[in-house]
């Protein structure tokens, strides 16, 4: 499970690289990104089907989506990889992470096709951390407008769509959800999802992987085992977090 450093094939098939920022972005644009529980109910059912460290996984990977596709366009590229390693961490171990806070005061946020859908895209990460942290049963609902994003930025939709046809297939008969929500009495209910296998990037990118459990446990590891912990400012050591 390498680093961060070589871009997906599948994120290359898309010609996200270098690609012109291209698509329309206006607030009405936006807040189909910011709210968009209604009218994705399939979408959403099949988001709930999946467990808490798939789903953190998939966030994962639908943020380096988005990653990709800023890499050279803007600096603050940088700091969506260092959510991306957090959120890894997060799957092996999530008290070596810190809150995925970010600035909510970034100017004028749908004024243009670069800091607008930076910004939603830090927001739902955001989201999707914060209800993970509080052992919230509902998280993966969250997740419904990073992944609609990461289309709406892919220049090649039907290479995007394809992929997260087939990614969400596999998470389902691999990692499905680990209980029923007929069995919740009240959202204030905490899921500890520490029982949970874990998952790697790898299952995410590369076409040649084969998911065992202990494959992915080597694999997530490895990748936790290489990051820089004092240079990404969400990473931290159990005593440091707060």
């Amino acid at each position: 499970m390498e680093i961060i450093k070589k871009v997906p094939k599948i994120i290359r098939k898309a010609k996200s690289i270098n690609h012109p920022i291209d698509f329309k972005w206006n607030r009405k644009i936006m807040e189909k990104f910011i709210d968009p529980a209604e009218n994705h109910d399939k979408l959403e059912l099949a988001l709930t089907g999946i467990s808490h460290k798939a789903s953190l996984g998939l966030t994962a990977a639908l943020l380096e989506w988005i990653y990709w596709r800023y890499k050279n366009h803007t600096e603050l590229s940088q700091e969506m990889k260092q959510r991306i390693e957090a959120l890894w961490c997060s799957v092996s171990n999530p008290e070596y992470t810190k809150p995925l806070v970010f600035d909510l005061n970034m100017n004028a946020p749908a004024s243009g096709p670069i800091d607008g859908p930076l910004w939603v895209a830090l927001m739902n990460v955001r989201m999707i951390d914060v209800l993970h942290r509080k052992g919230s049963y509902y998280l993966q609902s969250e997740i419904i407008g990073l992944a609609l994003l990461a289309r709406h930025v892919s220049p090649k939709k039907k290479t995007f769509n394809k992929w997260f046809k087939s990614t969400i297939k596999q998470l389902s008969l691999l990692f499905p959800c680990q209980y029923t929500y007929d069995g919740i009495d009240n959202k204030e209910e905490v899921y500890n999802p520490v029982a949970e296998p874990v998952i790697c990037r790898d299952f995410f990118f590369d076409p040649f992987y084969r998911h065992t459990t202990k494959s992915s446990e080597i694999a997530i590891k490895t990748f936790v085992a290489r990051l820089d912990y004092e240079m990404n400012p969400f990473l931290c050591f159990p005593s440091e977090n707060n």
